[in-house]
């Protein structure tokens, strides 16, 4: 097994229609996801002293957090008015190997900086919510 390049991770963006086309999120420079389970715990006295926890049961949950160079984008401009707005959309990651992850996200934090003689950049946090598909 090799490994895949960072540049091949990339953030898309529905544009809402059927069946939905993405765009990418242009300029992002660094993208991360991190995936979280909230476990039930289900000892008893029987556990023998062990913790047992309940498979499938829990909330599970996926973080996206990116960071890149504003290029003005259609796709940009789609993720600043979802923050504005307070809106779901449905975004998707697709990784170098081929398998992608879709679902629907809240943009939870954006951020943008820029320097007097550099560019202009911006970190994004996104928040899962409901089910996503992994293929």
């Amino acid at each position: 097994m090799s490994a895949q390049t960072g540049a091949a991770f990339l953030l898309k963006i529905s544009n809402s229609a059927s069946p939905p086309v993405f765009a990418t999120v242009a300029g992002l420079r660094t993208t991360h996801m991190a995936v979280a389970g909230q476990a039930v715990v289900v000892t008893s006295k029987d556990s023998g002293g062990w913790r047992d926890l309940l498979s499938g049961a829990g909330a599970r949950s996926i973080s996206i957090s990116a960071a890149g160079i504003f290029m003005g984008s259609a796709a940009e401009a789609q993720v600043l008015g979802n923050a504005m707005a307070g809106t779901l959309d449905t975004y998707l990651l697709s990784f170098e190997d081929g398998h992608t992850l879709t679902g629907h996200f809240l943009v939870q934090k954006l951020d943008y900086a820029g320097d007097f003689n550099n560019e202009r950049s911006y970190t994004m946090q996104l928040e899962s919510s409901g089910a996503l598909v992994w293929a």
